[in-house]
């Protein structure tokens, strides 16, 4: 601030109206300053046009004139900060409270740029310790001696005035208050780094607790997605066994029904015969014609031959129809668990597959995942290489298996013709093809829309329950296995056993031909474990 402001109290920036410091302050004729506002209100609400100070009495409103210095003063003032909440203020201010710029630990007072200034040009103020502003001054001194607190006790971990050591701990080990806080604020340091490094490694843990949970998450929806296929599969089978055993007793009672009316049937048959009987023995012993009598007694003295109904009964069928129905019903379950659990097991070995543009032949379509397949309809140009299918469309996965276990999925759904299975590294991909073992195929292939072979030597003709819409091929090198499901059905299609694996092994595929449309549905590698 200018020598012409230090000149000046605080009270004289002060408007006597609004008793705030003075916004765009102005002059009157008697030389009072106020608020441009604050004298403008004044004389609009009053009849007569008087100072407020001094009560000089204007007959017409006075032209009011701007003070420079003032505006300079207060635009001055109001460049320095109001002290915030948290923040240290001027103990010198009054009416608006500055944000004090320093503390002075021999004046225990804080002050603001305007009433720090004689502490920074005055000869006996300058020998003052400021600091940074800080409330509560007289907790930095000590109590007995009434001295700024300038050591350090190391013995009783204590600050302490230059007449401590003197007085009270004469033998004592004392360091400047600096010395301390610099070791303090190392110490702090290294604490802060500790708390940094506790506080990064419970962030992982909270990372790797939500990974957890993720992880967690993922294997209920997996074991929710098993169970629902596993119970829907479990009731499926009831509901077959129960119509089963429905159908069986209403046929059983059908039969039973037929019989007896054959039974009826033929005793009404009796029945009207010996009615028949019955008459003519009664006539016949009325008549009164003696030669009559007895030329027809010989015929007529038994009864006509009929048949024995004395063990002949018409008994319910039913005994143990329920019994076995549950024990077939049991065992039906058991295998389909059984097939469920080996599914599962076999599901564990799931590897990515993805087919190799390399080794298809010119007339497949592959999708830029390389998850898909089907036969197109023209033959395009592509290089010859010798992993190429030249004239069969077939293509292989880019994985490969030389030991260990894999296993894979494909949906069929929709096609009349396709082929499935692994091949090994150095099958012959030019000109025809026999898809057997001894060439190095182990596959099996749906043909006419619904007759399924695996393709051995000879080929194994498969009787299925209902159509495959998504094959599992599992194969395991070390067991010589290669073997075949129907994945909805949780059930085993076919197993090559008993093979001699050697070289590399590839994941197979043939969409077969588009057949005018009608078997343009492409082949689709699927993730495994995934619901539909």
């Amino acid at each position: 601030m200018s020598a012409a402001s230090c000149l000046l109290s605080e009270d004289q920036f002060l408007c006597c109206i609004c008793l705030d410091v003075f916004t765009d302050p102005v002059t009157t004729p008697c030389g009072h300053n106020f608020c441009k506002s604050c004298i403008n209100q004044h004389w609009n609400s009053n009849d007569q046009y008087l100072c407020p100070m001094c009560k000089e009495t204007f007959y017409t409103r006075p032209k009011l004139h701007i003070n420079t210095l003032f505006s300079e003063v207060v635009s001055h003032s109001s460049e320095q900060q109001a002290a915030k909440p948290g923040e240290v203020p001027c103990d010198d201010c009054s009416g608006t409270k500055l944000k004090a710029l320093k503390s002075c630990l021999v004046c225990l007072t804080s002050y603001c740029e305007t009433h720090l200034e004689p502490h920074l040009t005055k000869s006996g103020l300058k020998r003052h310790q400021l600091i940074n502003p800080v409330e509560n001054l007289e907790d930095r001194m000590c109590m007995k001696h009434d001295k700024p607190l300038e050591l350090f006790c190391k013995t009783d971990q204590t600050c302490v005035c230059m007449l401590c050591p003197v007085l009270d701990h004469k033998t004592h080990e004392f360091v400047p208050l600096k010395e301390e806080y610099e070791g303090k604020k190392a110490e702090l340091g290294k604490t802060e780094a500790e708390i940094q490094e506790m506080i990064q490694k419970r962030r992982l843990k909270i990372q790797e607790i939500k990974h957890s949970v993720d992880l967690s998450k993922e294997a209920a929806d997996r074991e929710k997605a098993d169970g629902i296929q596993v119970f829907t599969a479990l009731m499926q089978s009831v509901e077959r066994s129960l119509n089963e055993l429905i159908d069986t007793i209403e046929e059983k009672q059908r039969t039973t029904e037929k019989q007896a009316e054959d039974f009826i049937k033929e005793l009404e048959q009796e029945i009207s015969e010996l009615k028949k009987r019955s008459s003519e023995v009664e006539k016949l012993s009325h008549s009164e014609d003696h030669l009559h009598l007895l030329q027809n007694f010989p015929s007529l003295k038994a009864a006509p031959p009929t048949k024995d109904w004395t063990e002949v009964s018409v008994r319910p069928p039913y005994e143990e129809t329920l019994v076995r129905a549950v024990a077939q019903l049991e065992e039906t379950l058991s295998e389909q668990m059984e097939n469920l659990l080996e599914l599962k097991r076999v599901q564990q070995y799931a590897v990515d597959v993805t087919l190799d543009p390399d080794t298809a032949n010119p007339w497949l379509i592959l999708s830029d995942d390389g998850k898909q397949v089907n036969c197109g309809d023209v033959e395009k140009t592509l290089p010859d290489n010798p992993e190429r299918f030249s004239d069969c469309g077939n293509v292989l996965g880019k994985q490969s298996l030389s030991s260990g276990r894999f296993y894979f999925e494909v949906q069929v759904k929709e096609k009349t013709e396709w082929e499935l299975g692994v091949a090994r590294e150095s099958i012959d991909r030019k000109g025809d093809i026999t898809l057997i073992p001894e060439e190095g195929y182990w596959t099996i292939w749906l043909t006419n829309g619904n007759e399924y072979e695996a393709l051995d030597d000879p080929p194994v003709n498969l009787s299925l329950e209902s159509q495959p819409q998504k094959v599992g091929v599992f194969v395991d090198y070390e067991e010589g296995l290669v073997s075949f499901y129907d994945v909805d059905a949780a059930a085993l299609i076919y197993s090559f056993t008993d093979c001699s694996f050697t070289e590399k092994l590839y994941p197979y595929f043939s969409p077969c031909s588009n057949d005018g449309g009608r078997n343009s549905a492409p082949l689709i590698i699927c993730p495994v474990n995934q619901t539909e």
